[in-house]
């Protein structure tokens, strides 16, 4: 019985400790990982957005880029952290679909994520270089007949979203093009359209925006069903009567564990940055769109999308288009 009470006063005791921790958060600098390189958009997103939340959340709060794995290595290094507020991170459609679907690594599991909120839901697109000579959707799919498998698209890495679109886009159109991996996100898709390695890439529009804005590059292509506000010349896929529809998001997360305190304070401070009329202003510029969902419907979601695409992914699987 003694026993049994000291043990009970402990608990209570580190419960008590743990409540007052997170009272008083946050006490120090907050990581935020961003699981691409630098210059990409996601990269451009979570520090517009991390630099406004700092000041809501009263603490500094620091993006580092930690590269590889299809974005596997950082969230691995936000799963493994200490379940306390000071680590979170940025996932994307590879984190939460492509990793988890291929096993690229076994200790990778979204179950040792908390979710904190989604901030945007973007679809890709079809980019060109500015000299291109395809100046339509149409142009494009009749150059990757008339010589297939010779026109060169960039992707990001073999087995990415980027990967599946085009993969979808031939199957769907019966063009075939010759597919090139930029591993590490959109900033090397950038290099390579700029070194003229590639005249056409497969990304969202945001993390084009610059080169788009300076008129190095021309979107020829959303795989939507609206125009985007700020390109509204851009082809919709509905438009150009494609069925197929694919983006990318941005999610924040915390380990597993986090208390739902420090979870609800992380969660404010970044919904107060996305609703600020200094994020709404920038992101319009960008062509990014905002998609709030918070803690409370944010892991239901990310559920069923993850569900659908393994579905997706396993009948291409069936179909001989793409291996596993």
């Amino acid at each position: 019985m003694i026993a049994r009470t000291l043990a009970f006063a402990a608990g209570c005791l580190v419960a008590g400790m743990a409540g007052a921790a997170s009272a008083d958060y946050p006490e120090r600098d907050i990581r935020v990982v961003v699981p691409w390189g630098a210059g990409g958009g996601t990269d451009g997103i979570v520090r517009k957005l991390t630099n406004l939340a700092e000041q809501e959340i009263g603490a500094s709060m620091y993006v580092e880029n930690v590269e590889g794995g299809i974005s596997a290595t950082g969230v691995s290094q936000v799963m493994e952290a200490e379940p306390d507020g000071y680590t979170i991170g940025a996932l994307t459609y590879d984190s939460v679909v492509t990793v988890p679907w291929q096993g690229l690594l076994p200790s990778y599991d979204m179950d040792n994520l908390k979710l904190i909120a989604r901030v945007t839901s973007e679809p890709d697109a079809i980019i060109v270089d500015a000299g291109s000579d395809y100046q339509s959707m149409d142009d494009l799919v009749a150059a990757a007949k008339a010589d297939p498998g010779n026109i060169p698209i960039g992707i990001q890495n073999i087995g990415s979203r980027t990967h599946l679109a085009i993969l979808q886009l031939q199957e769907e159109t019966g063009a075939s093009f010759r597919i090139i991996g930029y591993p590490g996100g959109a900033a090397p898709q950038k290099e390579a359209i700029l070194s003229d390695e590639v005249d056409v890439v497969a990304t969202s529009l945001g993390d084009f925006a610059p080169l788009l804005a300076d008129g190095t590059v021309r979107g020829l292509l959303e795989f939507s069903d609206s125009p985007n506000p700020t390109y509204p010349d851009v082809q919709t896929a509905a438009d150009a009567g494609l069925d197929l529809r694919i983006g990318s998001f941005i999610v924040f997360a915390a380990p597993a564990g986090t208390p739902d305190e420090v979870v609800a304070k992380l969660e404010a401070a970044y919904q107060a940055a996305l609703e600020s009329e200094e994020f709404q202003s920038w992101v319009a510029d960008v062509g990014v769109t905002p998609s709030w969902l918070g803690s409370a419907e944010v892991t239901a979601w990310a559920d069923q999308t993850q569900a659908e695409l393994f579905a997706q992914l396993d009948d291409l699987v069936k179909q001989g288009v793409l291996t596993k």
